[in-house]
């Protein structure tokens, strides 16, 4: 059998289990289809995402649930203000042996796990914030001069609320570059609010299944970089996040008056990736125009900022960027 189709044969089967990955998370996060795509993009990707919802849309539980499915060790923080770096790397203790003797011994802290679920992440004080920056980046963290490599895979899924900004700190452009994503939670519509009412308020729930193992998932990591990209789809990612920058000659008269500063080159490569991974979600071979628009929005939201007068006119980045989008494709397709 030729590459081509050995590679050919190794996306089906992956999508196949994909597809059960998926079925087997929504039977338990009901009604979010698009949430759920989303998560599992940024774990084949490789990468990390930010939950951005109310309380009680179910994104705890989503993490729960994603960690069984995917086969991966989870552990969950909860950030508050008091929170220290060591509460969640780990520190060093002066022990006593039996014989006297006392030697310093390290104690993990959450980070040491596969899935760590970081809860309102933007509550923590930004020195407690910092301190996942490098195992966000390198999988590995430094305490007391040694560095300590991470479990593989290793992935954060952050929450954070976006009401309720007394007392929090706001995360900083470094930190917010490092998450692949931003997933938006948003409220059910009516017949998923009952769907969940009826299925979540009975004397059972259903329970999670494994699907796939954490070997598994590295391998489908690896695939996912071997999956064929068109040229035409490689220039229309470059061409869209260059249209955002306001400094850039490409980008138009509203972006230089809405938008304050743009995404870098990390962005490009994750929107490289995560068409990539939507369609594997999608049980396609290669990624299309189309899925360059679907994930503009959730790779380049995070990664731009408007300007004062463009937010004290209710300008909303979301709608700019989908707008940009659908614009810069229809003029690539019309020439």
């Amino acid at each position: 059998m030729a590459a081509g189709e050995d590679l050919v044969a190794e996306i089906e089967a992956l999508e196949e289990k994909l597809a059960q990955a998926k079925t087997a998370i929504t039977r338990r996060f009901i009604g979010q289809e698009r949430v759920v795509e989303l998560t599992l993009a940024a774990l084949l990707c490789g990468g990390h995402g930010l939950l951005i919802g109310l309380p009680g849309l179910g994104k705890t539980r989503l993490v729960e649930t994603v960690s069984t499915v995917m086969g991966l060790n989870g552990n969950r923080v909860q950030f508050t203000p008091d929170l220290m770096p060591a509460d969640i790397l780990g520190s060093e203790v002066l022990e006593t042996g039996a014989d006297g003797s006392r030697a310093f011994k390290f104690i993990q802290g959450p980070i040491f796990c596969q899935l760590l679920m970081a809860d309102e992440i933007n509550r923590a004080s930004p020195r407690t914030q910092s301190a996942l920056l490098q195992a966000m980046q390198e999988k590995a963290v430094t305490v007391a001069g040694e560095t300590r490599k991470l479990d593989a895979p290793f992935h954060v899924l952050a929450t954070q609320n976006p009401i309720e900004q007394e007392g929090t700190y706001p995360l900083p452009e470094a930190q917010l570059d490092r998450f692949l994503v931003q997933i938006d939670v948003q409220y059910p519509d009516r017949k998923t609010e009952k769907e969940i009412l009826l299925a979540t308020t009975g004397a059972e729930e259903t329970d999670a299944y494994g699907v796939f193992t954490a070997a598994e998932l590295i391998a489908a990591q690896r695939l996912l970089r071997r999956m064929p990209v068109g040229d035409a789809v490689v220039e229309m990612i470059l061409d869209l996040v260059r249209a955002f920058r306001p400094h850039d000659p490409m980008s138009s008269d509203r972006v230089k008056d809405t938008v304050s500063w743009g995404p870098g080159p990390r962005a490009a490569q994750a929107l490289m990736l995560t068409v990539r991974a939507r369609a594997l979600l999608q049980g396609r071979l290669a990624p299309s125009p189309e899925d360059v628009i679907n994930m503009a929005r959730p790779v380049l939201t995070h990664r731009m900022a408007l300007t004062f007068s463009a937010r004290a006119r209710g300008e909303d980045l979301g709608a700019l960027i989908d707008d940009v989008a659908h614009r810069l494709v229809a003029t690539e397709e019309a020439a």
